[in-house]
């Protein structure tokens, strides 16, 4: 007998609690290796409500991942398949697919319901089957791929620590608008992308090889415009939270800002993008008034 102790056995409890663990950092790799942005925004906020954030970006990048990377014949099977995955684990205990069971543990325990679920799959399904939009597709397209999330991640912010309750409107649409505003950055990041290897066209009316520097002036000042009304409502959020997202929206304006800097014919050929070392400053400049202040006594 080495004298070592034994590990103790796990009851039915504590092994689901276990479980729950390992799907919470599964998801938190698929952040950390997609996203430097949402990541280092994450970091930010309090270990609860970074894992709920890690489970939701989860879900979403598997999802997109499908639609956008992997393209198959089957891909609206593999992502109807997804979709009813993760509406069992919304609704159950277990799921043996990691992400979704993650993303049903938070979405039990702040609120995020069908709802919010149900619109972002029928905009990811839009992805398939859609190549260029109307006004009234890109408005439904918008909402289901980033309002509703903007208003999975406000859920965590306001109910991480009371369990689910009902939202404020006004911060709802903070939200939204905030989710709108990452979303179309991200088109016009990926203008040459999208137009070019995906053959899709988000903007109504645009066009990559014919896209001029007034129209790309109108849709950065339309972004501008969703950026500012969701800052106006970062004091709804709890200070981590509104420090974390706050990070976000700095780099977000920091991109939008090299973009409509740049001629409208290079979108094509260039992925504009702010550097890792600017992110950092812009965390470190938004995070100073959490560290607390040194005693002079």
């Amino acid at each position: 007998m080495t004298g070592a102790r034994r590990p103790e056995p796990h009851d039915n409890s504590t092994s689901l609690a276990l479980y729950d663990e390992v799907a919470r950092a599964a998801a938190a790799q698929v952040i950390r290796r997609y996203s430097t942005s949402f990541g280092i925004g994450a970091r930010m906020l309090p270990r609860e409500m970074r894992h709920h954030i890690e489970s939701v970006y989860a879900m979403v990048r598997v999802a997109d991942e499908v639609v956008d990377t992997y393209r198959g014949d089957d891909a609206l099977v593999l992502l109807d398949t997804f979709e009813n995955t993760v509406r069992q684990a919304m609704d159950g205990r277990l799921s043996t697919d990691l992400v979704a069971h993650s993303f049903g543990v938070t979405a039990r325990a702040v609120g995020i319901t069908r709802a919010q679920t149900d619109p972002f799959f029928e905009s990811m399904r839009m992805d398939l089957t859609v190549d260029a939009h109307t006004q009234e597709s890109f408005e439904r397209y918008i909402y289901g791929s980033a309002e509703v999330v903007g208003e999975m991640c406000l859920a965590i912010f306001l109910n991480t620590d009371t369990g689910p309750r009902p939202v404020p409107q006004e911060a709802s649409a903070g939200a939204r608008r905030l989710g709108a505003a990452y979303q179309k950055v991200n088109f016009l990041r990926d203008l040459g992308t999208d137009g070019i290897e995906l053959g899709r066209s988000y903007f109504p009316g645009i066009q990559i090889d014919t896209l001029t520097n007034d129209q790309l002036a109108t849709l950065v000042a339309d972004c501008r415009e969703d950026i500012d009304a969701a800052r106006a409502c970062l004091p709804a959020l709890p200070r981590r939270a509104a420090v974390a997202v706050a990070t976000t929206i700095d780099i977000y304006t920091r991109l939008l800002d090299a973009i409509s800097t740049t001629e409208a014919s290079e979108l094509a050929h260039r992925r504009v993008r702010v550097p890792n070392t600017a992110k950092a400053v812009l965390a470190a400049r938004n995070a100073w008034p959490l560290k607390p202040k040194r005693s002079m006594s």
